[in-house]
């Protein structure tokens, strides 16, 4: 029996997604049973398009399954961010490539609660996009919560500020509906990797610099160019946060950060603050701690496992070692 960790991965495939991926598949340390995509950073097709492509890149595209999920947000329209991502989500990185991978006919939903139920207790779900197709999940499932080993979620932030408004970061703010439904679920372990951690985990020219094999080192460098343009604009740094790689990190190794435990909530029905993340540090609304939060981060140690994991020797086929 594999002892490598069940993962399902559910990404709206960006700049960070696509890294995320690529940690995920190289690290040799998860058993991915798919990848879910949703509507996000892009479009749903958009987002399964280049799902599609970094899994060809890395040589894998015929171990793991692709699934669509939701087109939209819940009860919101999409909300894009091509300024940060690029018009194709992937920086203009992997624009020539011809995509012979298509996605699995079921969908995103329905994968998830599949697996989940034939591997009850055993599958660790990676949200890095909006929790669209959780949510969706849980309602056709609601018992959902009781067989998911750990939901680990790239959103939100409980101490800093927003990044696509003053109070909300982006995953939470395009479909704060799904986030507010699976923060309020009951899973017996969900874990927030928000903007509190993840800023603190840059990715700079330097550590680009790192990787060795030279397919790997020209697509981080090309797709993430002008993601750390927008980065020194807004941030006065040289360098881009690994959001959603960092999830997949957590899911890694969890000494890569310090958690405590609070009750968490999502703002749904405000003119200034949708999509805040709502931790109550001083238990004011004395109500059950629902959500373990990433408050620091040991960023060297999770850099070098994000650069190591990358340059694992690509097998003849164009796969990593795993």
């Amino acid at each position: 029996m594999s002892a490598r960790k069940k993962v399902i991965l559910d990404v709206d495939t960006g700049v960070d997604d696509a890294l995320a991926i690529m940690l995920a598949v190289t690290s040799g340390q998860l058993d991915i049973l798919g990848i879910t995509t949703v509507s996000g950073n892009v479009s749903l097709d958009q987002a399964t398009e280049n799902t599609c492509k970094i899994l060809q890149l890395l040589g894998v595209s015929a171990e793991i399954p692709v699934y669509r999920g939701a087109s939209k947000p819940l009860r919101r329209e999409e909300h894009f961010e091509h300024r940060v991502h690029g018009k194709d989500g992937l920086g203009g990185a992997l624009a020539d490539m011809t995509v012979s991978k298509q996605a699995e006919a079921e969908a995103a939903a329905d994968f998830m609660i599949r697996q989940v139920m034939e591997h009850s207790g055993e599958v660790t779900l990676i949200m890095t996009a909006p929790l669209t197709n959780l949510a969706e999940a849980l309602a056709k499932c609601p018992e959902l919560i009781d067989h998911t080993a750990e939901v680990i979620v790239m959103g939100g932030v409980v101490k800093g500020f927003g990044n696509i408004t003053p109070t909300a970061e982006y995953n939470m703010y395009v479909d704060p509906e799904a986030a507010k439904q699976v923060l309020a679920a009951g899973f017996k372990r969900l874990t927030l990797v928000g903007l509190d951690v993840t800023r603190q985990a840059l990715l700079s020219e330097q550590d680009i610099a790192r990787l060795n094999h030279p397919v790997i080192a020209e697509y981080v460098e090309t797709s993430t160019a002008d993601y750390r343009q927008r980065y020194f604009e807004r941030n006065g740094v040289q360098a881009c946060a690994l959001h959603d790689p960092l999830a997949v990190g957590v899911a890694l190794n969890r000494d890569f950060v310090t958690v405590q435990d609070f009750y968490v909530d999502v703002e749904t029905r405000s003119e200034l603050c949708d999509g805040q993340t709502v931790c109550d540090f001083q238990n004011r609304l004395n109500r059950p701690q629902n959500v373990s939060v990433c408050l620091e981060v040991d960023a060297p140690a999770f850099l070098d496992c994000f650069i190591h994991s990358l340059n694992q020797e690509p097998k003849k086929d164009g796969s990593h070692s795993r």
